[in-house]
This record gives structure tokens, sequence and C-alpha cells, in this order.
């Protein structure tokens, strides 16, 4: 691993962290009036659009754009498919509780998720009309 690749991933999980931090306080709340399905993906949803940010600004430096802005959620309906289900099996038949479930995808789904960021946020071709700040 280079040390440009250490950096992002050092970025990454700092990121994810504070991110990961925000949408299970957001999960945990919404379990007291909603199914934690409900919860989950509203937690989820919310969580996009914070790694967004957080991601194209603080991890990989990249400029935004309309692209990159509306295709982002690309990326997570993967994370959120797998997501779901491990939340599913680990809450349904193997009795995990369902405050913490989050964590295991968390660990599972870490350098997958890293690695469609990267993918998406980094590669080359992009056009320079679609920018949308600095």
């Amino acid at each position: 691993m280079t040390k440009s690749s250490k950096s992002e991933w050092l970025r990454f999980v700092i990121a994810g962290g504070a991110n990961t931090a925000a949408t299970y306080v957001l999960y945990l709340g919404l379990l007291e009036v909603v199914d934690y399905r409900v919860a989950f993906t509203t937690s989820f949803i919310v969580g996009i659009v914070l790694a967004y940010s957080l991601n194209a600004w603080f991890v990989f430096r990249t400029r935004w754009s309309l692209l990159t802005l509306f295709g982002y959620p690309v990326v997570y309906l993967v994370q959120y498919g797998l997501g779901l289900l491990l939340l599913t099996v680990e809450v349904d038949s193997l009795g995990v509780d369902r405050r913490f479930a989050p964590f295991i995808n968390v660990v599972i789904l870490l350098p997958v998720t890293f690695l469609l960021n990267r993918w998406f946020l980094t590669r080359k071709g992009r056009s320079d009309e679609n920018k949308l700040c600095g």
C-alpha cells in the first residue's frame, strides 16, 4: 500500500467513524418509534449524504460534480443490500441484539465500501463541465 493509499485509508476510517457514530445515534433514536428495518433504512439514507460529503472533500479530496453527486448512491446500494441482508440474518436468525448488529456490518463491509468509494470518486474520465465546486 502506498503512502497516499494509507493516508486515504486513515481518512476513510476517521470519516467513516464519524458517519457511523452519527447514523448510529439516529438509528437508536428511531428504534424507539419505528421497526428496526425502517430505522436502518432512514439512517442509511442520511449516512449516504454525510458519506458523500466527507469522502469527496476529506478522504479523497475530489471536487463535487453532478455525476458523482447523483451517482454516488449507487455505490451504497451495494452496501445497503448487503447490510440489510446481514442485519436480518444477524437479528432474526442469529439472535444478535438489533442495537448492536449494525456494528458487525461495519466490520464486514468496510473494505468493500472503501474500494467502491475510491473507484467511484477518483476514477479518471469524468467531465469537468459537471463540476459543482472548487
